[in-house]
């Protein structure tokens, strides 16, 4: 959430920072800012309530600003509405100490009380500000050292925090602290950059530096230099992003959700290949041996939102090929329900960012507990793929859109090739199984492009239903997984309320809700599960609904019952979750755009959650 941007150099500052807070805008847009500062110590900040645009229209773009130091701003409001008051950077009483803030602190109404003890007064209601003046309170008392100043503020905040801050004393020059909430740091020629996610920075540099948790950076023209919280220098790694500039930007597409869409085949293709080696998976570079596959006894799967539904799929796949048990917990409950885990367990986290607050701290609570950890992220060097013992890297590329799309799919791709080994490693499938299997995954990017060329039918579909208050969305076994995800991309992008509901337990209380032209969509690919399912639409259809069928090609007979099919190509029925969710984020897709709302940026929605 909230998206940090910061450069010193020899060019302009501010046209950068607002290039950099363009690409972040879906991190967060209830309000911007910048402040920038010339070599005199000239310091200048502006604020905007609303999106980027207004700040960049009150900057005349930039050039408005001068100075080739500066930090940036998007804003998601968590603590105060937004304002411009509330709205970043914020800024000690006469400016010596100017910042911006990703992230909560959790004890900030103890240290604002200690402030206003010590004459500090506030003009915001943000927990920001507090933290602002709490290192300007330790930069006086520290004889104006901003490394000592940072140090001390980090050992009194709790909570999570990615801060950019500026001392007037220091003009040309950036500090960094982090703790829990993602800070990337870039140096190219005499120029040194930081944000809070690669694609601000892309433009710029693809050489990154991750900070780590609880650590100091101090940027200067075109040099870094980093510190733990005892203020002893350390030394990190580069990493080079291959991610290129134009893959983060919509080429062409009218939004960067229904290009993400388009882009599920080549995420597919790209994860498995990253694992496929002369027809066999090998996981040498994920870290797991034959042997602790072996050993595992149980699987835990903890994840939140979309990664969330990624696990509940997995779960029946590796269920039924591995006959190992499975739990699929929501990441934001995992901690507090003190969970018993077995010491030969194995605990997934999937995130796409590797920054999910509740998902870090899932990983956390598991590793202090002795249990063997095992990420699937998107993003290289993210603090889930550090701190996790394995770790299965997606290859989606950079996803912009809040709804996520590319990356679900590439999760689910993993959760397929780890299933799938497991079982073999295992002996609970056949060597013909397994590379029947192999192949099977193969056709999937195909298949997908498949799916996609109906697009046309189920635009006309969703225009027809924009004005929709209430949707169900209803499965069977994995189907129900499918409509699990189905539905949560009705509400986040289309604000349609919708549900999806295990279709055997509509009659235990929820086919009450249905009446005269509710739209109801019902998934049918599991064929062991076909007749069963169309008992569930008939039900519904005799009470009035109005029925939309996913299936798969040859179930033609359904037509009998739906008022609207779309069919998908046959595959293995592990596997149909990628092809069924295609029309589904379509559907999504398209209502939202009929109703004329904001696609890639729905309200009160952040692509990272990087707070609890």
């Amino acid at each position: 959430m909230c998206g940090i941007v910061g450069y010193t150099g020899n060019q302009q500052a501010a046209q950068i920072l607002l290039s950099g807070l363009s690409k972040l805008e879906y991190r967060g847009y209830d309000s911007a800012g910048v402040c920038v500062r010339d070599e005199d110590k000239e310091t200048e900040i502006v604020k905007a309530k609303g999106r980027l645009k207004v700040l960049a229209e009150k900057t005349n773009d930039g050039l408005a600003l001068k100075g080739g130091c500066g930090i940036g701003h998007t804003r998601w409001a968590t603590h105060g509405e937004p304002s411009e008051d509330n709205a970043h950077p914020h800024h000690s009483s006469d400016c010596n100490v100017v910042a911006v803030h990703n992230g909560i602190i959790e004890n900030y109404q103890e240290l604002k009380e200690k402030l206003i003890k010590n004459g500090y007064t506030f003009y915001s209601q943000t927990d920001t500000e507090v933290a602002v003046n709490l290192i300007d309170y330790y930069f006086r008392k520290c004889d104006q050292n901003p490394i000592q100043a940072l140090s001390r503020s980090m050992m009194r905040i709790r909570g999570s925090y990615a801060l950019a801050v500026m001392f007037k004393d220091f003009p040309q020059e950036i500090y960094a602290a982090r703790k829990d909430s993602p800070m990337i740091i870039g140096v190219s020629g005499e120029e040194a950059f930081l944000a809070s996610d690669v694609p601000a920075i892309l433009k710029y540099t693809r050489n990154v530096y991750y900070m780590g948790n609880q650590e100091i950076a101090r940027l200067q023209k075109g040099n870094v230099t980093f510190y733990n919280i005892d203020q002893e220098e350390i030394t990190k790694e580069l990493t080079k992003i291959n991610w290129d500039e134009e893959s983060a930007e919509k080429g062409g597409y009218e939004h960067y959700m229904i290009k993400e869409i388009h882009e599920q085949p080549k995420a597919v293709q790209d994860t498995l290949n990253s694992v496929l080696r002369d027809g066999q998976i090998v996981l040498t570079d994920v870290g797991l041996s034959d042997e602790e596959i072996r050993e595992i006894g149980q699987i835990y799967i903890v994840a939140c939102g979309s990664a969330y539904h990624v696990g509940v799929s997995m779960r029946y796949v590796i269920e039924d090929l591995v006959k190992i048990p499975v739990d699929v917990e929501l990441a934001s409950e995992f901690r507090y329900k003190k969970p018993l885990l077995r010491k030969d367990g194995l605990v997934i986290v999937i995130s796409q960012s590797g920054e999910t607050a509740d998902s870090l701290a899932a990983l956390r609570e598991a590793k202090s507990k002795g249990v063997r950890t095992l990420g699937i992220v998107n993003v290289v060097g993210s603090s889930i793929a550090r701190e996790a013992e394995n770790v299965f890297y997606t290859l989606a590329g950079p996803e912009i859109a809040v709804a996520t799309t590319k990356a679900y799919s590439a999760q689910l791709i993993a959760g397929y090739l780890l299933a799938i080994q497991f079982a073999k490693v295992r002996g609970t499938i056949t060597e013909e199984q397994y590379h029947g299997m192999i192949e099977e995954l193969g056709t999937l990017p195909g298949k997908i492009e498949k799916v996609l060329e109906d697009k046309e039918r189920l635009q006309w579909f969703a225009s027809k239903f924009s004005n929709a208050k209430d949707i169900f969305f209803i499965g069977r076994g994995l189907d129900y997984a499918i409509s699990l995800e189905g539905s949560l991309k009705m509400k986040e992008i289309s604000y349609v309320h919708s549900e999806a509901y295990a279709a055997g337990e509509l009659k235990h209380g929820t086919i009450s809700l249905i009446e005269d032209g509710i739209l109801v969509i019902g998934i049918l690919t599991q064929q062991e599960l076909y007749e069963k399912m169309i008992s569930n639409l008939v039900e519904v259809k005799s009470r009035g609904a109005y029925l939309m069928g996913i299936t798969n090609y040859g179930n033609y007979g359904i037509e009998d019952t739906t008022d609207f099919t779309v069919y998908i190509p046959r595959t293995d029925a592990h596997f149909t979750t990628s092809l069924a969710i295609i029309p589904l984020q379509l559907l999504g897709y398209y209502v939202s755009l009929s109703k004329g709302l904001d696609v890639d940026k729905p309200r009160n929605l952040a692509k990272s959650v990087t707070v609890e």
